[in-house]
């Protein structure tokens, strides 16, 4: 299996891990709950994902493949940092505040996982 198809096959888990972060983090913020320990969970898994998806696009440098455009690249690292990001600006919070904007963010996350495809 090449580099380039792992790449691709990791972008579409990460469009589909966002979309599952926003609907999930939207739902527990309509019935008023917060994060739990098992969402939690969820979000560090993404974010291993990422950092994955990551490795494998510097790989992929490494080897001699380029980018079509380079905000590809700059897609890819606020992908990376978009969940600890928030995470250190919350300070962690957990209530029902928080679920709504991991929601935001899972949609958000989503739509910059579309565009690097575009721009791949």
């Amino acid at each position: 299996m090449s580099l380039s198809l792992i790449h691709e096959s990791l972008a579409r888990a990460i469009l589909i891990f966002s979309l599952i972060l926003g609907i999930w983090s939207l739902v527990r913020a309509l019935r008023s709950l917060g994060i739990d320990g098992t969402t939690w969970g969820v979000y560090a898994s993404g974010e291993i994902l990422f950092l994955a998806q990551g490795a494998i696009g510097v790989l992929q440098l490494l080897a001699g493949a380029r980018a079509e455009r380079g905000i590809h690249i700059l897609y890819g690292i606020v992908t990376a940092l978009t969940l600890p990001a928030a995470y250190a600006l919350s300070r962690g919070r957990d209530d029902r505040r928080a679920a709504w904007m991991y929601a935001v963010l899972g949609f958000f996350l989503a739509g910059i996982a579309l565009r690097a495809g575009g721009t791949g």
